[in-house]
């Protein structure tokens, strides 16, 4: 299953305009900027409709972020538009994720982060304002070189207070603030999608 190339491009342009507005916009990543303004992210969206296909696409994507010279491709985002809508359900497989890591034998050369419409840290509401630093507008997996943490945590030696400085930063925008924002979904969830592959 593909996912149409207009649909693809939408829900490609919902996740630029998220980390141009949140997570740039709001400084909740310092280390973002630069690689989105060089051009290295690459975002992929995948049509998976189940774990399995999801681990499939990570691997396609995992090898071809390892074989890609960073300074062209520094980081991948892996978009699930169709996939896990409950966020404990995504939650769940990310432990799936970091077994293909290992299997793959990338342990330690890459890491996995997650995102989520619906994240939620441990011990908080729902509407906890926080649990938006971990929000995007579809399920997503983000890739990352162990050598560019490495890099970023000699830059930026205090990495530890980020979480901290974010937290502050949303609680002062507030809810209201962050929906002005306009960085959630376009595109519904809509499984069977048919055309060109992106």
């Amino acid at each position: 299953m593909k996912v149409e190339v207009t649909i693809a491009a939408s829900i490609e342009q919902d996740t630029r305009r998220w980390l141009e507005r949140a997570v740039i916009g709001l400084n909740l990543c310092p280390f973002a900027k630069v690689v989105h303004t060089k051009g290295q992210i690459h975002y992929a969206v995948t049509a998976a409709a189940d774990a399995e296909s999801l681990l499939l696409a990570l691997a396609d994507e995992l090898a071809a972020l390892v074989e890609r010279d960073p300074e062209q491709r520094s980081t991948t985002l892996l978009v699930a538009p169709f996939l896990f809508p409950n966020f404990l359900d995504f939650n769940d497989c990310l432990a799936l994720a970091d077994q293909l890591l290992v299997e793959m034998k990338l342990d330690g050369v890459l890491q996995i982060a997650s995102f989520h419409p619906q994240f939620q840290f441990a011990g908080t509401s729902p509407d906890d304002i926080a649990n938006a630093t971990n929000r995007a507008p579809y399920p997503t997996l983000h890739l990352l070189r162990e050598a560019s943490i490495d890099a970023a945590v000699v830059a930026f030696p205090e990495a530890e207070s980020i979480y901290l400085k974010n937290i502050a930063t949303l609680e002062a925008l507030g809810p209201a603030g962050y929906a002005a924002l306009d960085v959630g979904p376009t595109v519904p969830p809509r499984i069977g999608d048919t055309g060109d592959s992106v």
